[in-house]
């Protein structure tokens, strides 16, 4: 056999076949260490991905709260109502007097003064601002909700990933939480009638040990019947159990008691106020999206009552909230929405209301990827147009995903046709980003 010497030296001959050997061998330790390697980072990828996990409370004002009364006030306009504006903690922002807990905390929140979504109809209107666009008659789009369940959601989770809470009568069936082409797996819970979802608990008649039991021996009894199969179907439905186990584990999340009474008592009595604790605890412990909704502000007539008693329990919990999730380290990766249908109409009508009006009116957002303190938009000054930074709804909704670390450009597939998170051509407000 022909052998190579590459130092003239016997002592250094390499037979070929003995190299290609050991070529091989180290080659195939190279790549077991390799795999190793990419798993190891992969996993701690996971983990980093888990540890940053971006979350949203959205903060549902039912019915149409008025910019006026809240975040873009006009007071001395024939439009600006009986309330004063005060000055924030961001020079050069004022808001509602009706907001002073909020006008000390605005450096942790944009505003968005310059809404323009074009629809003033409670019913449709809500639709696509829950979704950030209108349906078509082929497809019906996931709401921002689903999104980010799907995109924030984890398949080992024990706790749900969309609950949303609208346990007011009014107004609720207008835009409920809705998975679109998504399908059911990101499908919100909704909590319509109290604060505790249905059909989690276990009944009263099985003790916990039977409880426990009865999970070992239907543990058991899946294994013994998974040796030696391999299916989708069977991994999916033991995946789809060990999900709803973990959910039902998860009850004493809705549980407000478990929290310190000083904690309840910071937040408050009312229902609003304890829905958005649990809510806090929810996206606490990873829930991806919550959904509070406080109904009714639709303020045909009395406006300035209905206000007058809405407005400051809406300062108070979300001053609140945002406190408390920057004192548990959260704002960072807990995203804070307000957010309507629509907004009311500067025009004061003769019940001494405001109307629908969606041509130029307030979001805020907090929290996440957002800069704290921003404004953007402008109103003219008796709050009837738009003069500067237009945002529709598709637009907002591409700010939100971008700040959340979601590509809004990214295409989800119904059939073989690709559809984007938002409408092609619609961009965020990179001046709102961090």
């Amino acid at each position: 056999m022909a052998r190579n010497t590459f130092c003239r030296s016997a002592d250094h001959a390499v037979d070929r076949r003995a190299f290609i050997g050991g070529a091989l061998a180290a080659g195939a330790a190279l790549a077991a260490d390799m795999t190793q390697l990419n798993a190891l980072a992969a996993a701690d990828v996971n983990k980093a991905l888990k540890k940053t996990q971006k979350r949203v409370i959205l903060l549902w004002l039912a019915g149409g709260a008025s910019q006026l009364e809240t975040w873009d006030p006009k007071p001395g306009a024939s439009t600006g109502g009986p309330f004063r504006s005060i000055q924030t903690d961001v020079p050069g922002l004022r808001i509602s007097e009706l907001m002073p807990k909020m006008a000390a905390r605005m450096k942790t929140t944009c505003v968005i003064r310059g809404l323009n979504t074009k629809n003033g109809d409670h019913g449709s209107a809500a639709v696509t601002m829950m979704k950030g666009r209108r349906d078509e008659a082929a497809v019906r789009y996931p709401d921002l909700g689903a999104v980010v369940a799907r995109e924030m959601g984890r398949a080992d989770s024990k706790v749900p990933d969309y609950v949303t809470f609208y346990t007011q009568t009014e107004g609720r069936g207008m835009a409920p939480g809705t998975a679109g082409f998504l399908g059911a797996r990101y499908a919100p819970m909704e909590l319509t009638t109290n604060n505790y979802p249905e059909f989690i608990k276990k009944l009263d008649g099985i003790s916990d040990l039977d409880h426990v039991e009865r999970g070992a021996l239907r543990d058991l009894l899946g294994k013994q019947f998974g040796q030696g199969r391999s299916s989708e179907t069977m991994s999916s439905q033991n995946e789809a159990y060990q999900r709803v186990r973990g959910i039902m584990a998860s009850e004493k999340l809705f549980d407000v008691t478990q929290e310190p009474q000083k904690v309840r008592d910071r937040y408050g009595p009312t229902q609003f106020a304890e829905q958005t604790l649990i809510a806090r605890r929810l996206v606490e412990a990873g829930v991806p999206f919550v959904r509070v909704g406080r109904a009714w502000w639709d303020s045909h007539g009395q406006n300035f009552e209905t206000h007058q008693e809405m407005v400051p329990e809406l300062d108070h919990v979300m001053a609140t909230l945002l406190d408390d999730l920057g004192e548990r380290g959260l704002l960072d990766d807990v995203m804070v929405v307000t957010l309507a249908e629509f907004g009311r109409t500067p025009a004061i009508n003769a019940s001494l209301g405001r109307d629908h009006f969606a041509s130029a009116w307030s979001c805020t957002i907090s929290g996440a990827g957002i800069k704290r303190g921003a404004v953007y938009g402008k109103t003219d000054p008796k709050g009837q147009t738009v003069t500067a930074e237009e945002v529709d709804a598709g637009r907002l909704f591409a700010t939100i995903y971008s700040a959340l670390g979601v590509d809004p450009e990214k295409n989800y597939y119904v059939g073989s046709r690709p559809v984007p998170l938002v409408n092609p051509g619609v961009h965020a407000i990179e001046e709102v980003l961090q």
